[in-house]
């Protein structure tokens, strides 16, 4: 692949990163009202997860644990992924703070973004094959058929 062609990529997933990361940690919950959530309320929505996941594709103990190590992979590399700032979306407003948008900054956090993503990334494939590696046949059909349907596991009715 040439070399063009690889860092339109790479910045186009490290943008899309950046946007969707601060998008999603300013728009729920507690986020609207600026006190973020509590390790304490991330672990329960966790074990919600767990349990819902659990409860849907009727998991055994073992596949449970595999799945709580992915939850687990998924947590540190979104708290990675947002770093030690108290509010993300700050970075993204100092990009925009001046009369012309702040590049240089801007590239210094995709690259930050883009370091953390390859860090963690194989951890977290890691994480999913072997989740998804122990489910069963009919239980992985659940899961495409969950992800063909573009539904989440939350969605009600």
């Amino acid at each position: 692949m040439k070399t063009w062609i690889k860092r339109t990529l790479y910045g186009a997933l490290g943008a899309t990163l950046i946007v969707g990361g601060l998008t999603a940690c300013g728009s729920r919950g507690e986020h609207r009202h600026g006190s973020g959530w509590s390790e304490e309320r991330v672990t329960e929505m966790r074990g919600k997860a767990i349990e819902k996941v659990s409860e849907k594709l009727e998991l055994n103990e073992a596949q449970k644990q595999k799945l709580g190590v992915l939850a687990d992979e998924m947590l540190a590399q979104r708290k990675a992924l947002r770093g030690d700032s108290a509010d993300p979306r700050s970075e993204m407003k100092a990009l925009i703070a001046g009369e012309k948008f702040d590049r240089s900054r801007a590239q210094t956090l995709l690259d930050q973004k883009t370091q953390t993503v390859q860090a963690g990334g194989p951890r977290m494939i890691a994480a999913m094959a072997d989740f998804y590696d122990s489910l069963t046949p009919t239980q992985q059909a659940q899961v495409r058929e969950k992800m063909e349907k573009r539904r989440g596991w939350w969605k009600r009715g």
